[in-house]
């Protein structure tokens, strides 16, 4: 992507994937291990002693976009053009985008206790995430003179918008401090890939149909991280040009009710970009020509790349990651004479630390033998409804998942894919289009493998029964009551 491309530019793009996925919560498979560090994946005298992916990535992506353009951006990405017909202009409309993506390639997980009390990891993953606001009209430029009718028009492109992708190489640990309380967290160094940022604050275009041109004038910040002298490898490995640090805490306590309940920090970091990278205070216009010939969303591009890029200059900048707040509550019930299914209903608030975003959800598994077939449904702070299924086989020692958290949405927007046909009349009509345009999918597996874990009753070794580091510290603060559980 070019330096100091705005956030229209990425509505031209087809659709791309990119978090967090509430049907893994108290699953125990080790991607739930990673995401919440204070969930056990091992069980004694059941599981082994090493868990690992061999190096099959697990990875969930997801993305959605609100507001009026959804039937404009869907038509143009599967049929070649713009239907309009939804774009409110000059009412102050805004459509809302909001990424993410997750993907890990390396998980490794041992076991390393005999008394159950410890857990330690290693992690290598990529994330990436992005969200923006941008008006009808911001869509409707590309369009050329079809919903822009007047001749001159005011603060209708100040749009925001922001990417960042990084890897993140992890160490994480788990103990159970006592029968009902753990403990974990999980220590990350980032390396920071890519990142873009546009702020739009003053705008104005005057049209000129008669020359068919158009006069576009921005002013705005951006801000974009720079690979000047990096070969094509060096652009996508770890290094220390772009560093970052991350840390996650979970704890998880099991009330007297059997009640288990969660709370996680997640992810709560930053990356400092290098001083090679690229700031501009930009303020400028720019004449943009044959605005109704088909070659028009080139001619946008560049006029637009050319005005926010001016009066740049090379400095370092920090960018914080997308922290998140999440407390849950879950118990299991069997259900049926034979006790053959058991329900483990979560309940989950999730909350952004650095932006406004919340949401609620509930996690709702059966699980029979070794399949488990889930139902989530989660409400936004944007009054977003999402439903959404997973399909699960977990035995003692693999496990593999799949399944999406917008289901509807995303069957209707491959639907949309697949039956696309280029419309010759490019007709412009009204389309209930719902409250988002989104897609989610994620996928998972592992294995455990090694000596069966053993406890100490079972045990062909005798254990001493000592507890790990932030056990120990637990006992000197608390007292020795729960030693050997």
């Amino acid at each position: 992507m070019k330096k100091g491309l705005l956030v229209w530019c990425f509505f031209l793009v087809s659709v791309k994937v990119f978090g967090q996925q509430f049907a893994q919560y108290n699953t125990g498979s080790l991607y739930d291990s990673f995401e919440n560090p204070a969930q056990r994946a091992f069980i004694p005298d059941t599981t082994k002693q090493f868990a690992f992916n061999f190096f099959i990535p697990n990875f969930s992506t997801n993305f959605y976009v609100a507001g009026n353009g959804q039937a404009a951006l869907k038509t143009r990405a599967f049929e070649s053009y713009y239907n309009t017909a939804n774009l409110e202009i000059g009412k102050g409309a805004y459509n809302r985008i909001n990424l993410n993506a997750n993907s890990y390639f390396i998980m490794f997980k041992l076991f390393a206790s005999e008394d159950g009390d410890q857990e330690a990891g290693f992690s290598f993953s990529t994330k990436a995430e992005a969200r923006g606001v941008a008006t009808d009209e911001s869509i409707a430029l590309f369009n050329g003179f079809k919903r822009l009718n007047n001749a001159n028009y005011t603060n209708i492109f100040n749009d925001q918008f922001f990417y960042q992708a990084y890897h993140q190489i992890s160490f994480t640990y788990r103990e159970q401090l006592t029968k009902q309380f753990a403990f974990g967290a999980k220590f990350s160094a980032l390396s920071g890939l890519s990142y873009g940022k546009v702020n739009i604050y003053q705008s104005s275009i005057s049209l000129d149909q008669t020359n068919d041109a158009a006069t576009l004038s921005l002013q705005g910040t951006t801000y974009a991280s720079s690979a000047e002298g990096q070969s094509n490898a060096k652009k996508i490995l770890p290094s220390f040009r772009n560093p970052g640090a991350a840390i996650s805490i979970g704890t998880s306590y099991r009330d007297e009710s059997g009640y288990k309940w969660q709370l996680n920090l997640k992810d709560l970091g930053f990356i400092h970009w290098s001083s090679k990278s690229l700031i501009s205070n930009f303020e400028g216009s720019k004449v943009l020509t044959d605005f109704s010939s088909s070659e028009r969303e080139k001619i946008i591009t560049n006029g637009l790349d050319s005005l926010t890029t001016g009066s740049q200059v090379k400095k370092g900048f920090t960018s914080p990651t997308n922290g998140l707040l999440e407390l849950s509550i879950n118990k299991t019930y069997w259900i049926g004479g034979d006790h053959n299914f058991t329900f483990s209903p979560t309940i989950i608030g999730s909350k952004e630390v650095f932006y406004p975003g919340f949401t609620a959800a509930l996690v709702a598994p059966i699980q029979h033998n070794n399949f488990i077939g889930t139902v989530t449904a989660s409400y936004n702070d944007l009054k977003l409804f999402n439903l959404g299924v997973q399909f699960m086989v977990k035995k003692d020692n693999s496990e593999f998942f799949i399944g999406s958290e917008r289901v509807f949405q995303t069957g209707q927007l491959l639907g949309n894919a697949i039956h696309s046909a280029t419309d010759p009349d490019q007709t412009q009509v009204l389309v209930n289009q719902g409250g988002f345009t989104g897609m989610d999918f994620y996928i998972g597996v592992s294995f455990k493998f090694g000596s069966l874990i053993e406890r100490r009753l079972n045990s062909s070794s005798i254990p001493n029964g000592d507890k790990g580091f932030v056990g120990k510290i637990w006992d000197s603060i608390f007292g020795k009551k729960d030693k050997n559980y």
